[in-house]
């Protein structure tokens, strides 16, 4: 571990104190963050800064008294509420004696700038998109929706000295090219085609190798460096563009965790990490080669293989991918197959061996690609795909 100071802050038994339990799963939405509120709106400062497209409130929370500025949203994408549960971990724990050393430091140091929920039009929907169908991360130039415009407003209001920008990913990304998949992705986003590292980049370059190094013990194998091609259109890469070190956190997947409570909590851990690591920055840079050690996400997982299987007579296996779709206030998730074939080179989250048996639907549907499998049958007997 880099940072031991933090050590106490990253045993299980301090994140089950300080988790806010009353948020869970994979559907978050402004509701939730009014739970939040409730319980916590006399320890911090929360400000409505606008309404989408669909006249929901957009929030932010102010908390510290440091010079260092640091703006950070979650929620960009409707579908991606990982990240704002683990931000309300993060607050929470600064509410608490426990860790009051570290955190209490931080908050002398820094102010931070959280906006929850960006997109609440979209996590109302479980839409990767605005209530417009525009993708809100694709539109840092154009400013064409009113949350776009909303966070840039802020940007140059506070005029921050870093941005942290909280996505999820898919399951189906591997941390590099090993058969672990990547639960924590960072990114620190190019500020120009060239993909030039400055000074800027070098910061938050340094900031990801610190969290990789934190986390290294419990996510051996499991933290992957994103893509940094460059999009002008994107958050990160605009305020990259304009000299901020932004870091990208993708909370992905961690093993039987669909739900995302495990990851939940390294996202806290790793907020944590880089947050004392900027409150403790004195110019020292040179640890951002280590962030090129970080392997590069590569599309590798499947939710589900079967393997050695015959289909027709033929051999061949098939892979099963979860579609999220949103019923009630809930998130199910529908095993649909992607691709049937002779050998299917991806690894799995789960794998099952039909042992060279013949493998079909219950009461006869055909088996085919882009079919529901709930159950399929091996040699007479039912096994369930789904995930519950």
């Amino acid at each position: 571990m880099k940072n031991q100071v933090l050590k106490n802050l990253f045993q299980e038994a301090y994140y089950s104190r300080i988790k806010f339990q009353k948020v869970t799963g994979r559907y978050v939405t402004n509701l939730d963050l009014d739970l939040f509120k409730n319980d916590l709106s006399d320890k911090f400062r929360i400000d409505v800064i606008g309404n989408s497209v669909q006249e929901k409130p957009i929030s932010m929370i102010t908390l510290g008294s440091g010079k260092i500025k640091i703006l950070a949203w979650s929620q960009m994408h409707g579908n991606e509420g990982t990240t704002t549960k683990a931000v309300f971990d993060l607050l929470n724990a600064f509410t608490q004696k426990d860790g009051e050393l570290v955190l209490s430091d931080i908050l002398e140091r820094c102010t931070l700038f959280v906006i929850p929920v960006l997109n609440p039009d979209g996590a109302k929907a479980y839409a990767r998109v605005n209530a417009n169908g525009v993708d809100l991360n694709r539109d840092m130039q154009d400013l064409s929706q009113p949350e776009s415009k909303i966070l840039m407003d802020q940007y140059k209001r506070i005029q921050p000295h870093y941005c942290i920008n909280l996505h999820d990913q898919r399951t189906i990304f591997s941390a590099g090219e090993n058969n672990k998949p990547a639960t924590l992705s960072f990114l620190t986003p190019s500020k120009d085609q060239e993909r030039n590292i400055d000074e800027f980049r070098k910061q938050s370059m340094s900031l990801i190798a610190g969290m990789a190094e934190d986390l290294y013990e419990d996510l051996k194998g499991r933290i992957g460096r994103y893509d940094d091609a460059f999009n002008l259109n994107c958050a990160g890469d605009t305020f990259q563009f304009l000299n901020t070190p932004t870091i990208l956190f993708e909370a992905g997947h961690f093993p039987g965790d669909y739900q995302r409570e495990e990851t939940r909590k390294f996202v806290f851990q790793a907020l944590v990490s880089c947050l004392y690591q900027i409150s403790e920055f004195d110019g020292d840079v040179a640890g951002y080669r280590k962030y090129f050690d970080i392997p590069e996400n590569q599309k590798l997982f499947n939710d589900v293989i079967i393997r050695n299987a015959r289909l027709n007579g033929k051999e061949c296996e098939i892979s099963i991918q979860f579609k999220e779709i949103l019923k009630g206030e809930s998130i199910e998730f529908i095993p649909v197959v992607e691709k049937i074939q002779e050998k299917i080179s991806k690894f799995a989250h789960r794998e099952i061996d039909a042992s060279g048996q013949e493998v079909s639907l219950p009461e006869k549907a055909k088996l085919g690609e882009n079919v529901i499998v709930n159950k399929i049958v091996i040699n007479g007997t039912e096994l369930e795909v789904k995930y519950v």
